[in-house]
């Protein structure tokens, strides 16, 4: 049976950190296939003008794409990714933030007969925002701890949280156990 390990949570906590470490111990210590999905890569493909007027002097519209409408191309992209993936037999391990779309993961675990394990990451407050401005990325706090306190209030994720302040990838793979996260 394939599995779907689905890493949430928000800017910072080290999402795309322990996907790429646990792919790596699964493939050693289990000898399985896993296809990584970064949710961000389909992000990051678009490249847009960094200022843009919503309507250009001349009174025509500029060609901007809307927030929602990125999201939902990447999550379109993630699950259409997941699926190929999955017909192939091997372990999907997909790091993004999950809002409202866990119902989507659901049902592609489900069109596949394959476990979901679902976990959300989190870290204390000053960690993340030291992570953030360590990488780079301090204009993300903001975002990162609006995220966090979603994330943790919401009661789906109850269960699923996991709080990896002040430990390594290696740390946070040993103590995690799919089983105790398994939707």
């Amino acid at each position: 049976m394939s599995r779907i390990i689905f890493i949430s949570g928000p800017c910072g906590c080290g999402k795309s950190t322990f996907a790429d470490a646990y792919a790596r111990h699964v493939v050693r210590k289990e000898y399985r296939t896993v296809y990584v999905i970064h949710g961000d890569d389909f992000h990051e493909g678009f490249i847009e003008p960094g200022e843009k007027p919503a309507v250009f002097t001349d009174g025509k519209p500029s060609d901007r794409v809307r927030w929602e409408d990125i999201l939902r191309f990447n999550w379109d992209c993630i699950i259409t990714t997941a699926d190929r993936a999955l017909q192939q037999g091997v372990d999907v391990i997909i790091d993004y933030v999950i809002e409202d779309e866990l119902p989507r993961v659901q049902a592609l675990a489900e069109k596949h007969g394959a476990s979901l394990c679902y976990i959300v990451l989190t870290a204390d407050e000053d960690e993340i925002a030291g992570r953030l401005r360590g990488r780079g990325d301090a204009g993300l706090i903001g975002r990162a701890l609006f995220l966090k306190r979603k994330l943790e209030a919401m009661p789906e994720n109850r269960g699923h949280l996991y709080n990896n302040t002040g430990k390594t990838p290696d740390e946070s793979i040993r103590e995690f156990d799919p089983e105790q996260y398994r939707l």
